[in-house]
Parts: structure tokens; sequence; C-alpha cells
């Protein structure tokens, strides 16, 4: 089968050499498929779609008509990792975690790198993210991203860049999970032949993390869903279970006397953390939004008196925003002395009239992404856009420049796919999650997403993105 695989010169291909050959780590999966029948593979592809409707591992697009659930689309050739390489990427992530923990806790207290002009003072304090009700609270251990997931792309040079942190509510680990299950019980042979490291720690670290957030002896974890109709329901759901924790919704909670609690059939119950995968605005209509249906009132009151501990903490967006990003490196040197171990991608941001004029006379070679923007909208391609497109962006960017930053179009690198033709390649990121808690932890891999249109570099499950199991080999696995 792999006779017929072709990958582009000008892309890294995570399986293939440029000589044609396998690379080292994909040497026994390459074998394997080489002899793989392709019917049988077809038929175990269909058994897999079965599968995720019955567990019922979907998610909503927003906007669109119908409302309908959707399969996100499970590709069975996994992306693999040598040990080595994700020791590197390990070292990054965790470096990277630290770094911005710390600086969300400076720019709530001290603001030393505010003051030290490293940063940019107004892009954080007017930032649409900044929370100045968060100002002056001391969290336990400090902590304001208990879940990160950091977004990599490997560029046709082969080396990790990040293209994006996501700290307010990074998801997609339930796919991570779900999809390792259904490898190793579609091809329990290709497990059993390699050594593949175990992502299925991931629930029992995370509810360890959550645990440790707070100085309860003993406490009581949920998780706050916005309800079923949330794109990201499912996740929801699947973690409440997987930890073995209450899955609550706003009406399931209300405060009292200074602290959260939770109606149960036993009676109101105190809650200590809440894994909430509902956004800043929407948590307490009595601080935020007064016409929120989604959160609880009160809720901020008592987390400022340190009653209760949300993970993550309100206001951790500011430094995922798109316009702070280009400042995570200086962040890495200020807080902790270290050179960064992960590049970010080469930015300009719009803001600055003189980046502004190169980005638009430039604009038919850069990404341009909204600050605040998410699951690939908003956002120009520019070698893919038409003329009417282009123009259509550049007007925006005219009209509101510091909404926008421009960065140069990686060669995302390129990983087998199983797609009508047969077996062709296909462009991929990586999403690991880091857990911050007495410790930085980290399962190995991530999430692996895959833009099976040809040619696309739009990875996002709402764009018609994929996602793939993400193999680290331990150390002599490639042998």
């Amino acid at each position: 089968m792999t006779q017929r695989y072709h990958p582009a010169a000008q892309f890294y291909d995570e399986m293939q050499l440029p000589t044609g050959g396998w690379r080292d780590h994909y040497h026994a999966y390459g074998q394997w498929l080489g002899q793989a029948d392709r019917a049988a593979i077809a038929r175990k592809r269909a058994e897999a779609e079965l599968l995720f409707n019955r567990v019922g591992i979907t998610f909503n697009v927003y906007g669109e008509d119908d409302g309908a659930d959707r399969l996100i689309p499970f590709d069975s050739v996994p992306r693999i990792i040598p040990a080595d390489e994700w020791q590197r990427l390990d070292r990054g992530i965790r470096q990277r975690v630290r770094a911005l923990n710390a600086f969300l806790h400076d720019i709530y207290h001290q603001q030393h790198i505010l003051k030290a002009g490293l940063v940019p003072a107004g892009q954080v304090m007017i930032n649409d993210q900044f929370q100045p009700c968060m100002q002056g609270i001391d969290l336990h251990r400090q902590l304001y991203a208990h879940i990160v997931g950091v977004d990599l792309v490997r560029n046709s040079d082969g080396e990790y860049y990040v293209l994006e942190d996501n700290l307010r509510t990074p998801s997609g680990v339930s796919y991570m999970l779900e999809n390792r299950k259904m490898m190793m019980r579609l091809y329990p042979e290709l497990f059993a032949s390699q050594r593949i490291a175990p992502v299925e720690r991931y629930p029992s670290h995370l509810l360890q993390t959550l645990r440790e957030s707070s100085p309860a002896s003993d406490p009581v974890v949920v998780v706050l869903t916005p309800g079923r109709f949330n794109s990201a329901y499912f996740e929801h759901s699947f973690l409440a279970q997987q930890m073995g924790v209450e899955l609550v919704e706003s009406a399931d909670l209300f405060v009292k006397d200074g602290a959260v609690l939770m109606r149960t059939t036993d009676g109101p119950c105190k809650v200590d953390v809440i894994y909430r995968r509902v956004d800043d605005a929407f948590l307490d209509p009595l601080a935020f939004r007064p016409d929120s249906m989604l959160g609880v009132p009160g809720l901020l009151s008592v987390y400022r008196a340190g009653n209760v501990v949300l993970a993550n903490a309100i206001g951790t967006g500011v430094a995922d925003d798109k316009s702070i990003y280009p400042y995570v490196p200086e962040m890495i040197r200020f807080y902790l002395q270290e050179e960064p171990l992960l590049n970010n991608v080469p930015t300009w941001q719009c803001r600055r009239p003189d980046e502004l004029s190169w980005v638009l006379a430039n604009l038919a070679q850069l990404v341009v992404k909204e600050v605040h923007g998410a699951g690939g909208y908003g956002m120009l391609i520019g070698p893919v856009a038409s003329q009417a497109e282009l123009a259509a962006f550049r007007a925006r960017l005219k009209a509101a420049p510091h909404n926008y930053i421009a960065q140069h179009t990686l060669a995302l690198s390129t990983c087998p796919t199983f797609v009508d033709s047969g077996l062709a390649p296909r462009h991929i990121d990586l999403r690991p999650f880091a857990l911050s808690g007495e410790e930085i932890r980290l399962v190995p891999g991530g999430l692996t997403r895959v833009a099976l249109s040809e040619g696309s570099l739009v990875v996002n499950s709402s764009q018609g993105g994929g996602t793939k199991d993400t193999w680290v080999l331990e150390d002599d696995a490639s042998c």
C-alpha cells in the first residue's frame, strides 16, 4: 500500500524520507502498512465510525442551521514521535507553561514585566481578556492555567514551532483518549509489537491536578458545562465520567454563606474546585454579563474570597491572546532566566504602523488572524486566497489593525492519511496537554489534528479537519 504514497518534496513528511525510505521510528509500522490489505483497513474504518457514533463522540458547529451533531473524522494512520523528540518537546512545553503562569500572576500583582517595558502595558491592561477583578487575588500555588493546550506545527526545516497557546478552556483531550482506545481495539497487533507510551493516565492526572489546586484536605471537584448544546459537551461529560466527579450546569450550583454549594439528593454539598468549561463573561451574571443563564450568581465573590477554585482561573485568556503570543519568549527569559526551548512562528502585530505597512504589502504570502479568534474562523491564508478575498481582508486590516496579527505561512508537515483514493499526505498539527498542580504533568503525545482536504492547512474540526492517534515510542521502540 505504501508504494502509492508520494508526499510533496517541499513539505516535511512524518513517515517518509525525501529519498523515499521510511524514517527509523516508522520502520515497524511502515512494514506492517506495506503488507496491509486495503479492503480490511476500509472495513475497520467503517467499524470505527460506527463505534464512535454509538459512544456519541460528536461536536456541534455553531451558526449552522441544522444544529446536528457531527463526528470528527478519525484517521487510522497514527502520527508517530520518537522518544528523544518527545523529550525535547516535553521540556519546551513545561518551560512555556511555567512562564505563562508566572506572567499571569505578575500582571495581576506587581506587573514587573510591564514596568520593565518588555510587554507593552497597553496591550495587557486594555485587552478584552484582562480581568481587573483578579488584581491582587492570591491563588493557591499561584496557579492560573491548570490545563494548557499548546499547538505545535513542524515546518519544512523539520523544526517544531508553537503556533498558539490555549489557556482559557482548551479542548480536544477526549478525542486523544478515544482515538487511542479505538486504535488498540482495531489494531492490537501493532501495540503488541511496539512499545507505545500510554495516554490512559490523563483523567487521573487531571483529577489529581484539580485536587492539588485547592487548599482543602479532601476537595470536592465538579465539571461545569454550559449544557448539551455546547460544541464540546461530549468532552465535558466524558471527563467528568472518567474522573468520577459530578457534571453540573449552573442550575445545579448556588452560593450561600460565602461558599458554592451543589444541589444533591442528600442535600447541599460544598464544592471546592470547579473545572469550568464556561467562558469568563458567562460565569457570574452579577459580575459579568447580567443576561447569562450559564453562570452562578455570586460565584466571583466566593472565588475572590478564596473559598472555591476555578480551573482555569478567571482572566487567563489575556495570556493566550494572539497579540500577547509574540512576547512569550521574552516571558521565558524574564521569569525563568532561560532561553526558549521552542520557537514561536515569526509574527507581525498589525497595531504597529510599520508592521501593518509590511503586512499589507506582503498579504498574499501571509496568514492573518484575529487576535481573539479561534476555531479557524476570521483568518486569511494569503497563498490560497482569491484577489477578492485579499482585497476584503486588506480593508479589514486598515479599518481595525489592532484586531489582527500576521504570520509566515508555514509549510506544515504531512502525514499519511486514508482518503477515498487510498493513502495520501495531509497536513497536521499537534496539541499536547499540560497539567499544572504540585508539578507539571504531561501524558506522552497529544491530539494530532489533520486537514483532510488536499492542500488545506486548516486542521480545525469546525473547518472539516479530522484527528489521528499520536504514538510516542518508548526508548527502544523504533529498533
